[in-house]
């Protein structure tokens, strides 16, 4: 990883949780909280930020389900 680089496992675009609450008009923490009660699954960088998978976060826009992944608080695995 180069400075601040986000190491992706595949070519999806991973959003910030500032980049999310714009999207849902909501506070960066409240996307913070949606990730920690499973909500919404995020990734965490090697630096611990959260990320969103794009494809994730305009489904919920668009109102349909997310399954989120097994672990709780819905995070996956680091990348």
């Amino acid at each position: 990883m180069r400075g601040g680089e986000i190491v992706e496992s595949s070519s999806e675009r991973l959003l910030t949780p500032g980049e999310v609450a714009a999207l849902f008009r909501v506070d960066p923490k409240t996307v913070t909280r949606w990730a920690a009660a499973g909500r919404i699954s995020s990734i965490r960088t090697p630096g611990g930020h959260r990320r969103f998978r794009e494809s994730e976060v305009h489904a919920l826009l668009r109102g349909e389900e997310v399954l989120t992944g097994d672990r709780p608080g819905g995070d996956s695995p680091r990348v």
